[in-house]
């Protein structure tokens, strides 16, 4: 495999559905066993792609669906103050490539990446590793920085996440379409995706695919979701 063939990877996700399979620490279905199920009930319902978390995941994943549904690896690091960094290394992406996964995601904004390697590094050392990379932006300004870092692609996951991103119940709609007219790579939505309706929007605003994660894989939150609205306390 080479990173033109990982990008060839890339443009077979176009126009559809990729599901974000991921848990959280307190949540009982985390563990490798229970995403790679996830994402073959996934596949079987027609995502043409799977995000995961991890190289445990990656590999678990990967051997469940077989060589040729592309996986998006991520390598979340926990920061001191609990917060979330997601690929922030050269060594984390290769880790997730050498898992399974041939597209990798990362964080593209501006702020100062744990380790100290610049974005621009570790997307050529995820180049180097034969693999297409993927910036998670919040603002259009981060897309642009990423762009110049040499990403094949961009998405919205951020929004709502940094400090500079405006905080939206519903998915950033604004920042689709103005990132998917302005920016030359391959622009794909991601947050807060409820709705059939709103990823059919997301394509219609320009979108080359959708990912969805916690609506489809996380049955606490959906389960909260519906006895929100159920007892009056909001939700939809």
């Amino acid at each position: 495999m080479t990173a033109a063939a990982a990008r060839a990877e890339l443009d077979r996700l176009r126009g559809g559905l990729v599901v974000s399979c991921q848990a959280r620490d307190d949540n009982p279905l985390r563990g490798p066993a229970f995403m790679a199920a996830m994402a073959q009930a996934a596949v079987l319902g027609g995502a043409v792609g799977i995000r995961a978390d991890g190289e445990a995941d990656v590999a678990a994943i990967r051997q469940a669906i077989g060589p040729d549904v592309p996986v998006l690896g991520i390598f979340k690091v926990k920061q001191p103050d609990g917060s979330l960094f997601i690929t922030p290394t050269a060594e984390a992406a290769r880790r997730v490539i050498a898992a399974g996964a041939r597209l990798v995601a990362l964080d593209g904004t501006t702020r100062p990446r744990p380790g100290g390697e610049t974005l621009a590094y570790v997307v050529a050392a995820i180049h180097a590793a034969a693999g297409a990379a993927l910036a998670d932006v919040g603002t259009a300004e981060d897309a642009r920085y990423a762009v110049s870092c040499g990403v094949d692609a961009v998405g919205t996951t951020l929004s709502g996440y940094t400090p500079d991103s405006p905080k939206t119940e519903g998915p950033d709609f604004p920042l689709l379409e103005r990132l998917a007219r302005e920016c030359p790579v391959p622009v794909f939505a991601e947050g807060r995706i409820w709705t059939r309706e709103e990823a059919r929007r997301a394509l219609d605003l320009g979108a080359a695919f959708v990912v969805v994660g916690t609506a489809i894989t996380n049955p606490t939150a959906i389960t909260a979701r519906i006895v929100s609205a159920m007892t009056g306390n909001g939700g939809g």
